[in-house]
């Protein structure tokens, strides 16, 4: 029986999409302006994850203590909310659609790690959120997860796999516990 050797870990394959002293530009950017309380004003958090890459539509309200990745791996549409403490942590790319809301402390994960390999190996793959979709607070969506339009994500649920249009689910991994009727 093998075990895990973290020591032949590799991700030299892996890409940021981006030179060195941008990445440690946006850490900073991101650390001050992003992942504190100090810095409250969605309009200009658009304005500057624009200048870094992301497609950020009109309306986009981003709250405090909101940690992203890498912004130029980002599509984020119009009159989507992000609330606290909410971290995307794209290491591939992350879209979302239109009239989106992520709730506080959700997880947007785009990158994992294959448990089954000795060296641990990195997996990455894109994560698509369409509109109208809720994602409750505490809530784990994963790498490759598409949650198609109006799809509700509940509280502290974890969505390993795609979530149906207009359909709840709730645990973990997410199951459908029923249809979402919007009136």
């Amino acid at each position: 029986m093998s075990s895990t050797d973290l020591s032949k870990f590799n991700n030299s394959w892996f890409k940021a999409g981006k030179s060195k002293t941008i990445i440690g530009l946006w850490y900073v950017t991101n650390a001050v302006l992003f992942n504190s309380y100090i810095f409250p004003f969605s309009f200009v958090k658009r304005i500057i994850l624009r200048f870094f890459g992301a497609k950020v539509g009109a309306g986009v309200v981003i709250k405090p203590k909101v940690n992203i990745k890498y912004p130029w791996k980002l599509t984020i549409g119009t009159n989507t909310w992000i609330g606290e403490e909410v971290w995307i942590d794209n290491l591939d790319v992350v879209e979302m659609g239109a009239n989106v809301c992520v709730s506080q402390g959700a997880l947007i994960l785009s990158g994992n790690h294959d448990y089954s390999k000795s060296a641990f190996d990195l997996v990455v793959k894109p994560i698509v959120i369409e509109d109208g979709v809720w994602i409750g607070a505490k809530s784990i969506v994963t790498q490759g997860v598409v949650c198609k339009n109006h799809s509700v994500l509940a509280v502290n649920s974890v969505a390993s796999s795609d979530l149906e249009p207009y359909s709840v689910y709730k645990g973990n991994p997410a199951e459908k516990i029923r249809d979402r009727k919007i009136e």
